[in-house]
């Protein structure tokens, strides 16, 4: 057995992301690891375990690693834990022992404790949750309860109840992860992603089954063991792990009705916009709120850093949180001013005290209606260089907000959502319509629609997909297109009959030699002459290092190309992107990567083809004024990204970019880059 002796150096501690990226990298291994905090230990598997632990920001762990990998385990977790399990090891001077304080949501003096229901005109204190202003009548969210009733029937008969529920749980979460990620962002996303681990959790499922075999029903056992491990959470003394007990309530309230058969009724709202008031809000409830009916909430409980809060600053909706039980007592219909920058509640208030709110109110809107006519402008320096930005999307209503967010056309259209959760494939006529629709709502804008981007890491029933070790350096993109011609050319036909309708363009994924362009383009030559169809652009994706060093070969066949960072970034480096420890050194401004990024855009001006940047550094302010000093032509972002990466192309001129990028070249690292030294 070997014993390590670490200090956890991430700046928030063992909180629920750090702790997963532990928790996934100690899974990798079969040797048993125990991670001990004073006088507590836990799973290293278990990420309920190690949440349980508590362990801040500065503080000693001693783990225990042991079984026939425990050198390479022992390693790879010395490794990730010194750099700060994917956040990056604390730089803010932070105390061994200290709470962890971030600028960004200062910690705010404690509630003052109310009794009975608080008088018109008093200002309730509670911490900002999501900044925003609201003026309404308040509503009292009341969560349904569940009733355990369900008698033990057996133990095979009660687990295949869990297991049954556990799987319709997962599914469910599945959906609530893309939904968010349409609406919101990937990284607010991933909260239902730890929603997943808890479902899978060792010592969570240790408890739940131990009492199954000493006959309780699967709903009684999950009810105990989830409220208990919640409980736990809740009773640390770090208020940012204590928070991770609301996401404990969420998954098993989820699992419990799936058990029991409770239906998840949300609560009736009134027929004119209110403000919620509850005790506190699950990441599921606050996600199914709906903005047309909801203006904001308050909650007595939970904290900024809490999920909850996470998602509302992401849906922009306004809240308040930890104001104290005295909010309970607020009678519905009363009227309330919700500020979520200050983090008060006014109850009541008069006249005078609104007019001064909804002046604010108002402040704030011609300020959003500012940066939104601003974002349809062009994205033109200072010095009068043109650079173009247009929107990454991923469906109809993602091409709807791109349009209306100021986007210039598409840079990026993902078609993997017409082929994924599925038993079969899209027809020909499905997919027509779809990309129909898409080119109508750019019209004379340009829409980049990018072919089929999958491999072996996806699920995908109708393509029989063979296990693959490695799938990302496998057969996916362009590769399975070309080995599954009758889909790939449904796809081809079903674009060629859209461009009609629109500017369509197509962009082949994952291109490494000029032999799998010219397969790729031949298919498309021959579906435009069958269908009389006028010719459209066809470009590629420059996500693998050999297309940016052959980027002066391929410019001659294809009429654009646009870098993918992400893989780029992950391909060149060696660095899985999604790795639990490596993730934040696969840093996209690498000089390295910079590098290929300029050779490709020299290949393609030599050759008078434009090149964009469709990958998340093209959102990065850092590297916006870099990848236009390098000569990128496009920049392809989200779509809430695009007004202030058009405001940030306005402040600069080419000049300074130039000199921007002709410095990031010399550096060494990415660190240098972003820190601006070279230090060789």
């Amino acid at each position: 057995m070997l014993q390590l002796d670490l200090v956890i150096h991430n700046s928030t501690g063992l909180h629920a992301r750090p702790a997963r990226v532990f928790v996934d990298l100690a899974k990798q291994y079969q040797s048993a690891i125990r991670i001990r905090y004073g006088e507590k230990q836990a799973n290293a598997k278990s990420l309920i375990s190690v949440l349980t632990l508590g362990v801040p920001s500065g503080e000693r762990v001693q783990i225990d690693v042991s079984g026939d990998d425990e050198q390479t385990a022992a390693a790879a977790i010395e490794a990730a834990v010194r750099d700060g399990l994917g956040e990056g090891p604390t730089t803010n001077g932070h105390t061994p022992g200290a709470p962890a304080v971030t600028d960004q949501h200062p910690e705010a003096p404690a509630p003052p404790v109310h009794h009975g229901a608080p008088a018109a005109g008093a200002i309730m204190h509670g911490t900002p949750g999501a900044p925003g202003i609201a003026v309404g009548p308040v509503f009292p969210f009341e969560r349904a309860h569940v009733e355990v009733r369900e008698r033990f029937t057996g133990v095979e008969q009660e687990n295949a109840r869990l297991q049954s529920a556990l799987d319709a749980a997962r599914n469910q979460l599945t959906s609530l992860h893309a939904q968010v990620a349409q609406r919101a962002d990937a990284s607010e996303a991933e909260i239902f992603q730890v929603h997943q681990e808890i479902l899978a959790d060792p010592a969570l499922m240790d408890t739940v089954r131990a009492a199954i075999a000493d006959g309780r029903s699967a709903a009684e056992a999950w009810h105990d063991a989830t409220t208990g491990h919640a409980a736990e959470l809740a009773e640390l003394s770090d208020a940012l792990l204590a928070e991770r007990a609301a996401d404990i309530r969420d998954v098993g309230a989820r699992v419990l009705r799936l058990l029991t058969g409770a239906v998840e009724a949300a609560p009736t709202l009134p027929d004119e916009p209110v403000i919620i008031i509850a005790n506190d809000l699950t990441p599921s409830e606050t996600v199914a709120l709906d903005p047309q009916r909801v203006l904001g909430f308050c909650t007595a409980v939970g904290g900024p850093n809490a999920h909850t809060a996470i998602l509302a600053r992401a849906l922009g909706l306004p809240a308040v949180v930890s104001a104290g039980p005295g909010v309970l007592q607020i009678a519905a219909g009363t009227q309330v001013i919700l500020d979520g920058s200050a983090g008060t509640l006014t109850v009541g208030p008069d006249e005078s005290v609104i007019a001064r709110a909804r002046a604010a109110q108002q402040q704030q809107r011609e300020l959003r209606a500012a940066a939104a006519q601003s974002a349809g402008e062009p994205a033109i320096t200072a010095d009068g260089h043109r650079v173009e930005i247009v929107a990454n999307i991923g469906s109809l209503k993602g091409a709807k907000d791109a349009v209306a967010g100021g986007a210039e056309g598409v840079g990026l259209f993902r078609t993997e959502f017409l082929f994924l959760e599925r038993k079969t494939a899209p027809t020909e006529d499905e997919q027509f319509a779809v990309y129909r629709d898409v080119a109508q709502a750019f019209g004379s804008m340009p829409v980049i629609v990018r072919t089929l981007d999958i491999g072996g890491d996806k699920e995908v029933p109708y393509l029989d997909l063979p296990h693959e070790d490695n799938p990302f350096l496998g057969e996916r993109g362009v590769r399975l297109c070309l080995t599954h011609p009758n889909l790939f050319r449904d796809q081809l036909r079903a674009i060629m009959r859209a461009a009609s309708f629109g500017k369509l363009r197509i962009m082949f994924p994952m291109i490494a030699d000029i032999g799998e362009l010219r397969a790729a383009r031949a298919i498309v030559e021959e579906i435009r002459a069958a269908l009389g169809a006028p010719a459209v652009e066809i470009g590629i994706m420059v996500e693998v290092p050999s297309a940016a060093l052959m980027a002066d070969v391929l410019a001659h066949e294809a009429d654009f190309f646009s870098i993918g960072t992400n893989d780029l970034t992950q391909y060149t480096l060696a660095m899985d992107r999604m790795h639990p420890t490596l993730a934040a050194k696969a840093d996209g401004l690498h000089p390295a990567v910079l590098r290929l990024i300029k050779r490709t855009v020299d290949g393609a001006h030599a050759a008078g083809k434009w090149v964009g940047v469709c990958g998340e550094l093209g959102s990065d302010a850092q590297a916006v004024p870099i990848l236009i000093g390098l000569g990128v032509d496009e920049l392809s972002v989200s779509v809430p990204a695009i007004p202030a990466v058009k405001a940030q192309v306005r402040t600069v001129t080419l000049a300074e970019c130039q000199a921007r990028a002709e410095y990031a070249l010399a550096c060494a690292t990415a660190g240098q880059v972003r820190e601006g030294k070279i230090d060789r």
